[in-house]
């Protein structure tokens, strides 16, 4: 199992809306999270930046690179354009995160 985080960017004023959604998130898209090997996955928001902080686990055979090809992610990504920043292809944008330390 491996453990990764990223950040993403939140805009302004959607904090509710963001949640609203992942409350309701469609369970096609969280079967096919975890069919993808992911587990444990966890957004935290950084309320003065607006920066979303994402952490997951991963199984180790994960098949998380074939998630962006897939219909409902692809849906899943138009829908939740309009309240954070994406690429042109409404790709969320991601900074990978570097783990500096572990408590165990």
């Amino acid at each position: 199992m491996e453990t990764i985080a990223f950040r993403m960017q939140l805009d302004p004023g959607k904090r509710d809306e963001y949640e609203r959604r992942h409350r309701e998130i469609w369970p096609e898209l969280a079967s096919a999270l975890r069919e993808a090997g992911v587990k444990n996955y966890r957004i935290f928001l950084d309320e003065a930046t607006h920066h979303l902080f994402a952490v997951l686990d991963r199984r180790d055979d994960h098949t998380m690179d074939a998630l962006p090809e897939l219909p409902i992610m692809r849906k899943w990504w138009d829908y939740m354009a309009d309240i954070m920043q994406t690429d042109a292809h409404n790709v969320p944008l991601q900074q990978p995160l570097v783990q500096v330390f572990h408590l165990p």
